[in-house]
């Protein structure tokens, strides 16, 4: 294990993060690999790649969760913390501005919101294709992922994405071979095992709790609560979180389908983690509280189940890591995840959007220019964004 370092230094590091990390959990991974084994040799990289499948197994964001395990690991559970602050804040604030421009102005008129919305078909559109290669590569994960579209699609309440998350996780547990692990020598935990028990236990105890104080507590536990559940239930993180969003915050009336699209289509062109992305939503709530303090509640909750579950997990990684039943568990939920992916992209994704051919031409195009690979995701919303705009003169 590398020497402790500084909760000033983590935060330095992630907050360089933050301010330059485009393109998606995937590609967070490779500048974290970068930042973290390359440049400042904090740790080496079968280490890295451990913490990688950590941050995998749990529910929540990625990428976010790599990084709280890395600055965990440097500097204890503060240097987890502020890991998190740092790579968080700079897209958070971006998206809070943005949030607080659409609330004093009607975007449904505006083209450029428009193209942002077919911005937002084409990057998901991307990321199903991405998902299916890795996580849905045979045919029974195939077989599995569209069984879950179906599912989805006929069932679209916000406990089914659960329900078929769990579904996966057991088909996989009976059906599918566990991906093969890298052996390595144990590697002590910064976090004790009874406080590992306390985050874990303090995780249930909120996910159990927060949907009965709903009523008595008024909108702030109601909004608490709906990111929390989208942060603690929703498996491979990212565009993932799009759907139960969706049926958390769309359905019952607290933000509109355009300023839902247009605020993830904007998500697309900052740095940082997609989960930042319920700043923005926290924000244009129509309900109080919205504005800062509506972003800072929805922020908070949908990023703690993260923070819980790494400093819980930690302890007992040794065990999860060599439990081949785990790793079987894992694998069918990760292609249960591509279908409920694939149904959101259709609903609310492309109902929401697509109006007109040209519609899907330019989301079309979007999607070419991401899969080449060669061209960054803000450029492809911005390109959409303008193509939207001139779509209003036509």
């Amino acid at each position: 294990m590398t020497s402790r370092g500084t909760i000033t230094e983590v935060f330095g590091a992630a907050l360089g993060l933050g301010l330059t990390s485009f393109g998606g959990p995937i590609a967070h991974i490779g500048y974290f690999r970068r930042e973290y084994v390359t440049k400042r040799g904090w740790l080496d990289e079968t280490s890295f790649g451990d913490l990688v499948t950590l941050s995998q197994m749990l529910p929540g964001p990625a990428s976010s969760q790599l990084g709280i395990a890395i600055g965990t690991r440097r500097a204890g559970m503060a240097g987890g913390l502020a890991a998190w602050l740092g790579f968080t804040l700079p897209s958070a604030i971006a998206l809070t501005a943005l949030g607080l421009v659409a609330t004093s102005v009607d975007l449904s008129g505006m083209g450029w919101v428009h193209g942002l919305q077919l911005a937002a078909v084409a990057v998901v559109a991307q990321a199903v294709w991405v998902m299916a290669g890795t996580l849905a590569p045979d045919w029974i994960r195939k077989s599995l992922a569209l069984a879950a579209t179906i599912v989805a699609l006929a069932w679209a309440t916000p406990f089914s994405q659960v329900a078929i998350i769990a579904g996966g996780a057991l088909i996989g547990r009976f059906l599918l071979d566990p991906p093969t692990m890298p052996k390595t020598g144990p590697e002590p935990s910064p976090v004790s095992r009874r406080t590992g028990l306390i985050a874990l236990s303090l995780f249930v105890v909120l996910l159990v709790c927060l949907p009965i104080l709903r009523g008595p507590g008024g909108q702030p536990v109601a909004m608490f609560d709906a990111f929390y559940r989208s942060g603690a239930l929703v498996f491979g993180g990212g565009h993932v979180v799009l759907p139960l969003l969706d049926a958390t915050v769309v359905d019952p009336g607290w933000v509109s389908d355009s300023q839902f699209l247009a605020g993830y289509g904007a998500a697309q062109a900052v740095p940082g983690p997609l989960f930042s992305f319920s700043a923005f939503l926290g924000t244009v709530s129509a309900p109080t509280p919205n504005g800062p303090s509506g972003a800072v509640i929805a922020l908070t909750a949908i990023f703690l189940p993260s923070l819980l579950l790494i400093f819980g997990a930690l302890p007992f990684w040794e065990w999860l890591r060599r439990s081949v039943d785990v790793r079987r568990a894992l694998t069918g939920a990760n292609a249960a995840v591509v279908g409920i992916l694939l149904a959101a992209l259709y609903t609310p994704v492309w109902t929401s959007a697509i109006e007109t051919g040209l519609d899907v031409a330019v989301a079309g195009t979007g999607l070419a220019l991401l899969l080449t690979g060669r061209v960054p995701p803000v450029v492809v919303v911005a390109l959409c964004a303008l193509a939207g705009q001139a779509l209003t003169a036509i």
